[in-house]
């Protein structure tokens, strides 16, 4: 198990999931890169390890991350009155 040097602030991940909506498709080097201030690497993994957790993106077989959180759709799916998990 991998020892966490750093835990990221709401801040930093609220700015991960931001630049992950508004990117094409990107790999996760592309996305960390283009963040407007720099966090560490392992950070950055931890927050993307989270995303991907908490079901707001996926990692495709090529490696690139899809945004998936869709809020307007689970309000719609949510008023028909089924309950999601």
């Amino acid at each position: 198990m991998k020892q966490i040097i750093h835990y990221p602030t709401l801040d930093s991940i609220l700015m991960v999931e931001e630049a992950a909506q508004h990117m094409n498709y990107p790999k996760k080097t592309e996305l960390w890169k283009a963040l407007p201030k720099k966090m560490m690497y392992q950070t950055f993994c931890l927050i993307i390890d989270y995303l991907e957790t908490s079901g707001k993106l996926m990692i495709d077989t090529d490696g690139r991350i899809v945004w998936t959180w869709n809020p307007t759709m689970i309000k719609k799916i949510r008023s028909t009155g089924v309950t999601l998990r």
